[in-house]
């Protein structure tokens, strides 16, 4: 049930009336989120009992199903359970496909998988259109799709938001092969460890035909270090990628490192440090991290969230691809909204998260974030009382 309070109520008296749940019981209920910028004029959209959140920071790791990850036998305690203890543990959360590719578009488009997303975009084709969209969902096959298909970023520009996508290993901002061209970057290699399919802005001509903008916005991780030094320089959505080692995708990696779980803990312990600590984030600062979805130990294709399969969706066809549904990933969400050690029972999916974020920023939301009945953030995520108005 999706208990939404009234203009009138303070977050403490919402809290209050919704009898505690937020506190570190599993939470029952959850609500939207919107946010403002610093900058700019809160949007009216913003629901009351959505804090003014301002910064968002988006980490996914790779693979990892919510046993194998949150279980007390994780390979990464720093995130298992020294950043679990900072925020709110989302234990019904879901990623929407296998494999990876069609997991990022969703976070960033709302577009459900087709035939080529979900075997991972071999080929860097062209998406070619077969019949009028259906439910903001465009009709065909293919993995760049065309400028007509909208996306977060560009929705972010339009709303005079700034975002950047951090990318580990890119040799190049915006790096991506030529459409219609095999994609390169499948497997590692000992020096080059950067995957495109885990970089969901290359998958736009709204971006990718515009190298100016696109290599403005799409950067190597690096750059992040310099974007963090002042509130002003932070984007309102960092959404950062860590290469094929250090997102535990490999194990072993391919310069012969340990990989998996325990590469995810030391990217972590290297940088979410330095986002906690920056002033944007202090200030109004939200970091969520979660998985693109569960495969390997304890995985599976479990859906959640009414998750229905779009006109694209490929099923039961190939080696654990099948739609809709990616399997139980879990996430966890870091804020000063949010109780440390607290968690939501509330089913979340990657559709899910689109939504919040645009939310967060009063923006339409597209795609499958727009279906009916989807549980978007709310007072079990911000669970921590905050003035209203």
């Amino acid at each position: 049930m999706n208990v939404r309070p009234t203009p009138l109520l303070s977050g403490l008296a919402v809290l209050l009336a919704l009898g505690g749940l937020m506190a570190l019981a599993p939470a029952e209920a959850s609500h939207g989120a919107t946010t403002s910028t610093p900058a700019l004029t809160p949007p009216a959209t913003r629901p009351p009992y959505v804090p003014p959140v301002g910064h968002v920071f988006v980490i996914n790791i790779e693979n990892k199903g919510y046993p194998e990850t949150w279980g007390q036998s994780s390979a990464a305690p720093y995130l298992a359970r020294t950043l679990r203890a900072k925020g709110v543990l989302l234990d019904h959360y879901y990623a929407t496909a296998h494999n990876s590719a069609p997991n990022y578009l969703a976070q960033i488009s709302g577009q459900a998988p087709n035939l080529a997303t979900q075997t991972d975009c071999q080929n860097f084709s062209a998406f070619t259109t077969t019949g009028p969209d259906q439910d903001g969902q465009a009709v065909g096959s293919g993995c760049v799709y065309p400028a007509t298909v909208p996306t977060l970023p560009r929705q972010l520009t339009d709303a005079g938001l700034e975002w950047r996508g951090y990318i580990q290993q890119m040799k190049r901002p915006c790096q991506h092969p030529p459409v219609g061209k095999p994609d390169l970057t499948q497997h590692a290699r000992r020096h080059h460890n950067y995957a495109v399919r885990h970089n969901p802005f290359m998958y736009f001509r709204s971006i990718i035909d515009d190298p100016a903008y696109c290599e403005s916005h799409v950067r190597r991780l690096l750059a992040i270090t310099h974007d963090l030094a002042r509130t002003r320089t932070t984007p309102n959505l960092s959404y950062i990628t860590p290469d094929l080692c250090r997102d535990g995708h490999d194990a072993p990696c391919a310069a012969g490192q340990k990989g998996g779980l325990p590469a995810v803990d030391k990217f972590l312990r290297n940088w979410v440090p330095r986002i906690l600590a920056s002033p944007a984030f202090k200030k109004d600062g939200v970091l969520i991290i979660t998985a693109d979805e569960s495969d390997g130990p304890g995985s599976d294709s479990t859906a959640c969230c009414g998750e229905l399969p779009g006109p694209n969706t490929l099923l039961g066809t190939g080696a654990g691809i099948s739609g809709p549904g990616g399997g139980r990933v879990g996430a966890l969400v870091i804020s000063q909204w949010s109780q440390p050690g607290s968690w939501s029972t509330t089913p979340y999916n990657h559709y899910s998260l689109l939504a919040s974020i645009e939310e967060i920023f009063g923006l339409p939301k597209l795609g499958m974030a727009n279906q009916g009945g989807l549980d978007v953030f709310g007072l079990d995520v911000y669970n921590v009382p905050f003035p209203v108005g």
